[in-house]
């Protein structure tokens, strides 16, 4: 077990300060998602079918998981993979949240006239306080 915590520091000293900023980056991510969920390291564990020792070594940046891995943990944490993804450096995180016109006009549960009515507002408290929207409304 002493090789593989020595191994393991070799590895990290042997890449980047980038590498191993995201991989610890991801580990707090892993941490913060599992207490909010108020889940136990072997809960988490148990419920993603990894290891404790694994899992742990995940969360302190010691060990970078696979995909599979990190889909097994965000389905086991009620996330969505991609954030893990993206956390990971596995996906880029080139999309940029939809727009409040584009999040409503594409919202299922509501009816053509409420979006409508929903845009409207939107538009005009917009305009009456002088702000601009960030990008431009598709049309």
């Amino acid at each position: 077990m002493q090789k593989l915590a020595n191994c393991d520091i070799l590895l990290m000293m042997s890449e980047n300060p980038e590498q191993a900023s995201s991989r610890l980056e991801l580990g707090d991510f892993i941490r913060q998602q599992r207490e909010r969920s108020k889940m136990s390291l072997r809960r988490l564990a148990d419920r993603a079918g990894i290891s404790n020792p694994y899992l742990s070594q995940i969360e302190r940046g010691l060990r970078k998981p696979s995909a599979e891995i990190l889909k097994s943990l965000a389905r086991a944490l009620s996330i969505q993979a991609e954030s893990m993804y993206v956390r990971a450096g596995l996906l880029d995180d080139g999309l940029s949240p939809p727009t409040v016109v584009e999040a409503v006009e594409a919202d299922p549960v509501l009816n053509t006239r409420q979006k409508q009515v929903l845009l409207e507002l939107y538009r005009t408290l917009i305009e009456s306080d002088g702000i601009e929207p960030q990008r431009q409304e598709k049309k």
